[in-house]
């Protein structure tokens, strides 16, 4: 039997499901749902990775690690989405969730989860912390939101302002080379060194800005019925290019903040 969380406040309503990866399932916002629903749908962690791996490998020091290929040929978006969480506390407004770090990850550790709701926002709190041995790793979201809100307005628009786009390769990777922003429509990383700040704007209807002091967004908008919009603590295959260590002392955190306003 699947266990779901709901958090309301006000007119928000946020559901949870801690035994499907902590996936948040749906976001409405009075009474609209802003979150695809179907096979694609809601948002989910992306731990200890984001993204793509390149061929499923990375390195630790002088270890080379192989990771399950589950995105050919690359390995993608962690391991945490697949698996149950523990709730830790919830309340009205807010829910703590942990789970556990291991096989197929070659390192032990935990991650923690915490939802925040009020009347106009959601923040996103991640922490990754190991239990001996110092890895790499990354931690972000990754939400479907509705292109169109059904509700008979227009198509969102997207707005942001990168300082440089990560040049991506025939392998869907980072080629190392930043680059001028290119036009959409977009399966490509970001940098916004002074946090990520990105508008999504359903015209007459709803704004709902996606803030966080990561200085990594990949947008996906590339699907006819959702656009992604996925803040991170490092780009795609970063656990090679940009490897941030989680010590004993040193844990990962990152968080995102979802604020909105009825047009």
């Amino acid at each position: 039997m699947t266990t779901q969380t709901r958090l309301t406040a006000g007119d928000a309503e946020l559901t949870i499901n801690p035994d499907h990866g902590c996936r948040i399932e749906s976001l409405r916002i009075g009474g609209t749902e802003v979150l695809r629903q179907g096979e694609r749908y809601g948002s989910f962690p992306m731990v200890p990775w984001c993204g793509r791996t390149a061929l499923g490998r990375f390195r630790n020091g002088a270890t080379t690690h192989q990771l399950p290929v589950t995105a050919p040929p690359h390995a993608i978006h962690g391991t945490v989405r697949d698996i149950v969480w523990k709730t830790a506390r919830t309340s009205a407004t807010e829910a703590v969730f942990t789970c556990e770090l291991g096989d197929p990850w070659p390192y032990e550790g935990r991650v923690t989860q915490v939802f925040e709701l009020s009347e106009d926002s959601l923040t996103l709190t991640f922490g990754v912390e190991t239990y001996e041995d110092s890895f790499p790793a990354q931690a972000g979201w990754h939400p479907w939101f509705l292109r169109n809100l059904g509700q008979g307005g227009q198509d969102v628009r997207i707005d942001f302002t990168p300082a440089w786009q990560e040049e991506r390769g025939d392998d869907h990777l980072p080629t190392g080379r930043r680059i001028d922003p290119l036009p959409g429509p977009w399966d490509d990383c970001f940098g916004m060194p002074d946090g990520v700040d990105v508008t999504l704007t359903w015209p007459e209807e709803l704004e709902l800005k996606v803030a966080s002091r990561a200085e990594w967004v990949v947008i996906y908008d590339e699907p006819a019925e959702a656009v992604c919009v996925e803040p991170q603590s490092g780009p795609p295959n970063g656990l090679n290019t940009h490897p941030r260590l989680v010590t004993p002392i040193d844990p990962l955190e990152v968080a995102s903040t979802w604020s909105w306003r009825r047009l």
